[in-house]
């Protein structure tokens, strides 16, 4: 029996099996508003069989768009616009999830196919971006963000709020909290961007803190009896990586005490400088340590994309989810695809029936 096609319950949320997708941005979203492109990504990934879909990392206000084609939740427009996308993601037979985030220093961007740089100053489509310090990131991100006072971090906090509580209203039934990839909370945890000397600088505890009472806050207005995860950079590869770990893991903790249920496990992003060493389910280990010493289930997303990889993270109780995504574009039938290369009985039943019934029927390759 194939680990990777196992159910998996958390909460009051039961998966068809161990596979999910990823927040996979796609950047043609009008003032945060998704369209028809964005609904057939959605549900064209939902119908290939995984278990969980979570949609693009949805920005909490107008300056938390990483690019001015992010989608957002700050407003009833924009939730109108997510509700076909929900219904289309269940009528597959996957749960709907929703990533919410604020860019931070990272914000005010082109497009990746426009530059995947700072948007330029002096140009109407940029904006003034924020963070817990006024350091710019570097590389192709040169603008110096504007220092967070603590006014600016309770809005932000209640933004996190109020978009978790559209997302609650709008039927998704998993919310993933952005906390990875050099943006905003990331931003806070890190020293990289943070030297703050306040209680939300300086110590490791107290550069998490802005994500543990953003955390906090969310899970006040998010269902109990529904999953309220986070992806976290667990880890910079910057040289102190030993250092940065060990502190990640122990807020870590603190987020499940405030009632985190599960952790995808990332990179920091926090430098252009980090040695990353990019590789097959390079995260993996990483990714086990983690639900060792905290007792949290985990996931991760990076380098998976073979069913061989995908069943063996699985069945090694390195992971409790495998999060396949620039895959799932190649192929949005991967997981139908993956229990045929796995020898799982009767694989066409990993789809929907309306096709499971005809490929089964037929026998089709």
């Amino acid at each position: 029996m194939s680990a990777l096609f196992q159910p998996f319950q958390l909460k009051d949320v039961t998966l068809r099996n161990r596979i999910a997708v990823p927040p996979m941005c796609q950047y043609v979203a009008e003032d945060g508003v998704i369209n028809d492109w964005h609904k057939v990504h959605l549900a064209g990934i939902a119908r290939g069989g995984a278990g969980l879909v979570i949609a693009e990392a949805t920005a909490v206000s107008p300056e938390g768009r990483i690019t001015p084609g992010c989608a957002g939740l700050w407003n009833d427009r924009q939730a109108e616009a997510l509700a076909p996308a929900v219904d289309a993601i269940k009528a597959a037979g996957a749960v709907p999830g929703i990533q919410i985030g604020h860019a931070g220093r990272k914000a005010s961007a082109n497009r990746p196919w426009e530059g995947d740089d700072h948007i330029a100053e002096g140009d109407p489509r940029g904006w003034q971006t924020i963070a817990p310090s006024a350091i710019a990131y570097g590389a192709g991100l040169p603008k110096v963000p504007r220092a967070m006072t603590l006014d600016d971090i309770a809005r932000v906090r209640a933004d996190f709020v109020a978009a978790a509580e559209r997302a609650r209203n709008l039927g998704f039934e998993w919310l993933e909290l952005h906390f990875a990839h050099g943006y905003l909370a990331q931003s806070f945890f890190s020293p990289h961007s943070n030297r703050r000397d306040d209680a939300y600088g300086g110590s490791a505890e107290n550069r998490g803190r802005f994500l543990v009472e953003t955390l906090a806050a969310v899970r006040k207005v998010w269902p109990e009896r529904l999953p309220l995860t986070a992806r976290f950079g667990m880890i910079e590869y910057d040289g102190r990586d030993e250092e940065t770990l060990s502190d990640a893991i122990a807020l870590t903790q603190r987020f499940k005490q405030e009632g985190l249920d599960m952790l995808s496990v990332s990179v920091g992003f926090s430098t252009p400088e980090a040695n990353i060493p990019w590789g097959p389910a390079f995260l993996a280990p990483v990714a086990e340590r983690v639900g060792r010493e905290t007792g949290l289930p985990v996931a991760s997303a990076w380098g998976i994309d073979t069913p061989q990889l995908a069943e063996r993270v699985v069945a090694q109780r390195q992971l409790d989810l495998v999060m396949v995504g620039r895959a799932h574009l190649a192929d949005p039938h991967w997981p139908y695809h993956a229990a045929k290369a796995l020898g799982v009985e009767r694989a066409a039943w990993t789809l929907p029936a309306p096709y499971a019934h005809w490929l089964e029927r037929y026998k089709v390759a």
